[in-house]
């Protein structure tokens, strides 16, 4: 099965199975996860319809940030043009990727390249979603595929897809993001940790879709990675919304982003290295997967996970002002250190399961 969720059908086409899962309360799901009995994959948290204060200060941050994403996606989409002679094929990785996946499409549309565009499933530890590359790969040229994410943050995705992509048929897959904090992408237009409105919501700004699950049952049908779909968010879906309010402001004038040096790759990885660790020893951490760096990262953890604390470069900026808005609402315990999180603007510990 493909559809589009909630996404307008010509924006993409998402190569996901929607099964019957019902949702694991948080507590639950962490206990699970941190025991071994269950990977994260085989379960989803609740998602709850955002709070009329909180999509007010998503507002607020397309209006402050809108700009600059937009900026961000026709930069990317000349570079993307400027590499990849003939048709270029995109694969969003699905929920993050999305959103970023159809402003490229649209983008590169109107920059006169024939392009198409789809949704897939990546997993920690679990890989590429296979049958959906086979499907892509029987239609396209390896050459023309650029895969898409919204970000970098310590590297576990970009390091799941440099691992499984050659077994899929993509010897050295590319990955476009709007922000390459960790030095892990082929092509982005900055460094930097900066507010991604898209990154401080979920499945209402990706379609109305889950994340991707994969299971035993999921296996066993051979098809394409699971997801639910969200009807009961329906009401607060601004997935096209946000889409059009962006390519509404594209500066065709931005210049081409150009593919990341391996010079500045090292350079970014030993940044993020260093902080990753550091926070690790403080907080005797061996499981690296409780360290959530990242604006966007570190605001879904306190949206669908338990968090133990926050650390946040500022906590009267704007940029942090939807995590410092679910810190307070949620009682979450946090501290101002940028020095602690160096490169990033906010990290989010998991609390760990007894």
């Amino acid at each position: 099965m493909s559809f589009s969720g909630s996404y307008a059908t010509d924006d993409v086409t998402l190569l996901l199975q929607v099964v019957d899962m019902a949702p694991t309360p948080v507590a639950q799901k962490e206990a699970l996860i941190q025991s071994g009995t269950l990977h994260y994959s085989e379960l989803l948290a609740p998602e709850a319809p955002p709070t009329a204060q909180y999509m007010g200060i998503y507002d607020a941050a397309l209006a402050e940030n809108g700009p600059l994403m937009a900026q961000s996606v026709v930069s990317l989409a000349k570079g993307i043009a400027g590499q990849i002679d003939g048709e270029i094929t995109l694969v969003s990785l699905a929920r993050a990727g999305l959103p970023v996946g159809v402003l490229l499409k649209r983008a590169l549309k109107t920059l006169g390249r024939q392009c198409h565009h789809y949704g897939i499933s990546i997993i920690r530890d679990r890989g590429l979603d296979h049958v959906a590359m086979r499907h892509i790969l029987s239609k396209h040229a390896a050459e023309s595929v650029v895969f898409v994410d919204g970000w970098t943050g310590k590297g576990a995705i970009a390091g799941e897809l440099a691992k499984a992509a050659p077994d899929c048929g993509i010897p050295k897959p590319r990955m476009a993001t709007l922000g390459d904090i960790g030095g892990f992408a082929w092509m982005a237009p900055t460094d930097t940790d900066w507010l991604i409105p898209s990154g401080i919501l979920g499945g209402v700004v990706s379609g109305l879709v889950s994340r991707t699950v994969l299971n035993d049952t999921i296996r066993s049908s051979g098809g394409y990675h699971g997801c639910t779909t969200l009807p009961h968010l329906a009401g607060h879906d601004v997935s096209r919304d946000f889409v059009d309010a962006i390519a509404r402001q594209f500066p065709w004038e931005a210049a081409p982003c150009n593919p990341l040096r391996k010079a500045d790759r090292i350079i970014r990885q030993s940044r993020v290295s260093r902080t990753i660790d550091t926070l690790a020893k403080w907080h005797n951490i061996g499981n690296l997967n409780r360290i959530k760096p990242s604006l966007a990262e570190a605001t879904r953890a306190v949206l669908r996970r338990r968090p133990h604390m926050v650390y946040v470069a500022s906590d009267t900026a704007r940029d942090t002002a939807p995590l410092m808005h679910l810190i307070r609402e949620n009682d979450v315990p946090y501290e101002v250190a940028p020095d602690m999180i160096a490169g990033y603007r906010a990290v989010t510990i998991i609390e760990k399961t007894s």
